[in-house]
């Protein structure tokens, strides 16, 4: 009798420890604040990324309030996903926050208009990697090629990616940037760029890690299982996973 509670006692300690010992869900932001074009995609992106944090085991919080952008409510996440926003969306001490956020190693993820945005702050121009400057007046299928096919976020894409999208050109693009996807200007028409025209990319920055992809723009991106998956592999790149 005696041994048997002996074992049973072992067994709860090991359950507790195991309880205790277990890693929580890495969590994520996504950030959805426009203060020029409102793109209707928001309202389908954030539902799909939730169904992706559903997926695959990270939880996933969504907030137009930028007054969020604090030191103590920001440590909470693993990675903060700028879902389309436009414009100037940060004051001066939310984006101190946001620096020493990205300084203390964490993760920023960047969809489609996030080059559209904070013009005037050169730290977040060099963490989202450029700054939009036009696109072509309709939307078209163009090539995509693919640069990087070893990475999260595209190696389960094809070599030659064609897509319907909203194709940005940039005005300015960062120099130290691990491109993922050029755009071929010779399969569409408006393309500003020329061979050198990078649609995704990642790099390290300032303590932290940041993705941006251009694509995003329409509607059923988000039912584009091609897509959900290149979006989902930049964000576990953000949050950290190898």
């Amino acid at each position: 009798m005696k041994i048997k509670n002996i074992v049973t006692t072992l067994m709860l300690i090991c359950l507790v420890t195991a309880i205790s010992c277990a890693k929580p869900k890495p969590k994520v932001l996504i950030f959805c604040k426009t203060a020029g074009f409102h793109h209707e995609s928001i309202t389908v992106g954030i539902p799909a990324i939730i169904k992706l944090g559903r997926e695959n085991n990270f939880d996933v919080d969504t907030t137009t309030n930028s007054a969020l952008f604090t030191t103590d409510n920001l440590k909470q996440y693993a990675a903060v996903i700028f879902l389309s926003t436009t414009g100037d969306v940060l004051n001066a001490g939310q984006q101190t926050a946001f620096e020493q956020y990205i300084k203390a190693g964490h993760g920023f993820v960047g969809v489609h208009a996030a080059t559209d945005t904070e013009y005037d702050w050169p730290w977040y121009g060099n963490l989202v990697g450029a700054y939009f400057k036009s696109h072509p007046s309709k939307q078209q299928e163009a090539n995509l090629n693919i640069v990087d096919r070893n990475f999260i976020a595209t190696k389960h894409l094809p070599a030659t990616w064609r897509r319907l999208d909203e194709w940005y050109n940039y005005k300015w693009i960062a120099n130290d940037l691990h491109v993922l996807i050029k755009i071929d200007e010779k399969s569409y028409t408006g393309g500003e760029n020329g061979d050198n025209h990078p649609m995704s990319w990642y790099h390290s920055y300032d303590g932290g890690r940041a993705f941006y992809t251009a694509l995003g723009h329409t509607d059923a991106s988000y039912a584009d299982p091609l897509y959900l998956k290149h979006l989902l592999g930049g964000i576990q790149y953000a949050i950290g996973k190898k």
